[in-house]
This record gives structure tokens, sequence and C-alpha cells, in this order.
């Protein structure tokens, strides 16, 4: 019988896939009986644990008192304490936030308030965007057409015009572009860690090189911390990390833990400024689920959940203990590379081609743990509540997947 669900990501006319039933801490179950730890967060989301009782109840208490709002001129407490929260905690604290349900309504939410804000300034033609390759920015349309990802853009037809893509380590190249484009140019999109591409933390002073021909050029900086938001880099954001002030930030993933849909943009003062100038002016963009009840009161646990138990921090030692662990493969020559910062982190076989990442990620689940294959490496992204034994548990498994993909 075929399959009636169309899997994300997946091969339509293919089936056959692993039936989780279970999720507790840092692990998994399938209906096979099978343990697996999530390595990866299940998708770079999971920040504190799985089966986490408070933010359970959070949303049960609010789906038992207001389940969903509607558009103004309606409001609710739990979405505003959320904003507030949400500014207060980020590089952007006297800025609002603008809800949805995803990483890629946010994106797509982004570019339509960067290309707003020109318009609303008298600047029609400042339409550009510039995207770095390797970046990966959802699915939706905006987002697809600000793929970094080669093969994301491909089979849709056309996509976006005014899309210019810039190299992502040489600064030279977006100074090229902003040379030629600079009036015409509204807005740069950058993760700050390219997580999807494969976990490349930016070098040296590229991001605050790219924020200061933002800011000569009159253009919007919008990072992309859809994943390495909410502690994953060892700051609440990655903004924090590498020193960069953006005028967006988009969020989802680690807001929630996973536990609802949630994505937002975080909004700078400078373009609230612009968007509230004139009093008659409506931002004509929304999402029925925008700012959900449920959502929000997860979203609010989770924060909780990460400040109170130091999960930020905890990043770092999950890093420098995986780190560890995975450099011990390079040097003794069994992968050739190591990436990342925080609790997110790459390692680059000596192999180029998928399928032998794709085996080795394989070989991993067969042996229990759960991470993902990117073109030539393999990514690690575990819940920041990970013990040293389950980090080291990782790397063991990792190593015993590279000796048996080896031995054929």
């Amino acid at each position: 019988m075929t399959p009636k669900l169309l899997h994300p990501f997946g091969k339509p006319g293919t089936s056959g896939h692993r039936n989780l039933v279970k999720s507790e801490g840092v692990r998994l179950w399938d209906d096979q009986g099978n343990e697996y730890i999530d390595g990866l967060g299940s998708l770079w989301l999971c920040q504190v644990g799985w089966g986490r009782p408070e933010i359970i109840q959070a949303v049960t208490d609010q789906l038992s008192t207001l389940v969903y709002n509607h558009f103004p001129p309606w409001g609710y407490d739990v979405a505003e304490t959320l904003a507030d929260k949400i500014t207060s905690i980020s590089p952007l604290p006297d800025g609002r936030v603008y809800m949805c349900c995803s990483g890629s309504e946010a994106i797509d939410s982004a570019f339509k308030i960067a290309r707003a804000t020109a318009q609303l300034k008298g600047e029609p033609d400042r339409q550009i965007m510039l995207r770095r390759t390797r970046g990966y920015h959802g699915v939706n349309v905006g987002g697809t057409s600000m793929q970094g990802i080669e093969p994301n853009r491909t089979g849709f037809g056309d996509l976006m015009p005014h899309i210019i893509e810039i190299d992502p380590e040489n600064i030279e190249s977006a100074a090229s572009v902003f040379a030629e484009h600079g009036p015409n140019i509204a807005g740069v999109i950058s993760e700050p860690v390219q997580g999807a591409g494969g976990v490349f933390p930016p070098n040296g002073e590229y991001l605050q090189q790219l924020r200061d021909l933002c800011t000569r050029n009159g253009s919007l900086m919008i990072l992309d911390e859809v994943i390495t938001g909410f502690g994953r880099t060892g700051s609440m954001f990655a903004a924090q990390t590498y020193g960069v002030t953006p005028d967006l930030i988009t969020f989802a993933k680690g807001v929630t833990s996973g536990y609802q849909p949630l994505g937002g943009v975080i909004v700078s003062r400078d373009v609230c400024d612009v968007l509230e100038a004139d009093p008659d002016f409506i931002l004509r963009h929304g999402h029925t689920y925008s700012a959900h009840p449920a959502s929000c009161a997860a979203a609010l646990v989770n924060i909780d959940i990460i400040e109170r138990e130091g999960l930020a921090d905890r990043a770092n030692h999950i890093g420098e203990r995986l780190s560890a662990g995975l450099q011990a493969l390079a040097d003794d020559g069994s992968i050739r590379e190591v990436r990342g910062v925080g609790a997110i982190w790459a390692a680059r076989l000596n192999n180029d081609d998928l399928a032998t990442t794709v085996a080795v990620r394989d070989r991993m689940l067969d042996l229990g743990v759960v991470v993902r294959p990117i073109g030539d490496s393999i990514a690690f992204c575990p819940p920041l509540i990970m013990s040293d034994e389950d980090v080291d548990k990782m790397v063991d498994a990792f190593a015993q997947a590279l000796r048996d993909n080896a031995a054929g």
C-alpha cells in the first residue's frame, strides 16, 4: 500500500522509514524498541530535552483557557509577555516581535518587512536582496529564492527576482556587489553559523564587515537565527556570540524546543520607527496562527528553563567535549576537518560523496545515535542538557561507524 504521507525532503517514490513512538530526555525510541541518542536535537531545535512536564503543563493550561486569537483589534497577554521576554534577551531590546509558526514563515516575513521598510522610506527601487552561498533560509517562496544551497532552488521553475548571491567567506564579494548596486539593496540575509549548508561559523570579522557594508549603504542586515537562537552558540543569540547587531533577527526551532510550532522576527527600533511613523499604515502581512497562545506558553517556559539551568553556558561545555573528541579523530586521520561553535558541530569525512556520508549516518543509527549527513560532513546538534557520558557515546559511535564503513 502506498503511504499517504508525503515526507518533507523525502523521496515520494520510495517508502520505508523508522517510525518513532517515544521521546524522553535526550533519547528517542522507534516502534521496534530501538533506542537512539538524539544527536541532532531532532532537527537543530531541542535545547531543553524531551518530556519536560512544565512545558507540557503550560500548553495544557493555556489550551484550557484561551485556545486561539484573531487579528486586531484582539490581543492577549501571553503573546505580549513572550514578545517582551524575547526582546529583553536579544541584541534588540527596544525592538518588537512579529510571530508566526516556522522558520520558513519567519524568513519570508523578514523579507517582506525589509522590502516594506524601503518602500515606506520612499525608496521604491531598493529591492535587491543578497544571499550567501551555502545559506539555508527555509522553503517558502522567498526563502527558496534566497537559498544559497543550489539543489534546494531547482525544480520549481522561476523564483523571485532581485536576488544576488555572494561568497560566504570573502567579504570582497559583498563589497563589490554593494559598490555596483548599493542604493538598490534592501538587505542582506545571513545565518551567523551556516547550519544546513554544513555548519560553517563565520570567518574572522566577516559578520561585522557585512554589518558595516549595510550601514554605509542604508541596507538592512537580517540574521537568520532559526538554528542558532536560544543558547545554541553559547549565548542567547549568535549575534551576541559574534558581537554584531543586525536590523532583523529571524527565529524558530529552539524558541520552544519543538514542543509547539513557533517562529518570528525580532524587529529593531530603527525599523519599528519606520513602520510606526504613519499611524494609518497597515502592515498587510500575517498568518492564521501568528502568536498562537499555546505556542507562546510553551516558549515562555522553554526560555525560563534555558535561563534557569544555564543551558547557554552548557552549550559551550558540550561543544568543548564534543569538538575534542572529533578533533582526536581528525588528528589520527579518520576525518579531515572539524567545524563548529557552542553545541553545533560538523565533521568532514575523508570521502567527498554524499553516499559515504549517508552510509556513516545509517551505521550510526544502527549504533543508536541520530546525526545528520550534509554533503561530505556529519552534523551534530544535541540537546543542551546532554550529559558528558552521552557526548562521549556519540563520538564513540561516530568512530565505530567510520571504521565499519572503511572496512566495507
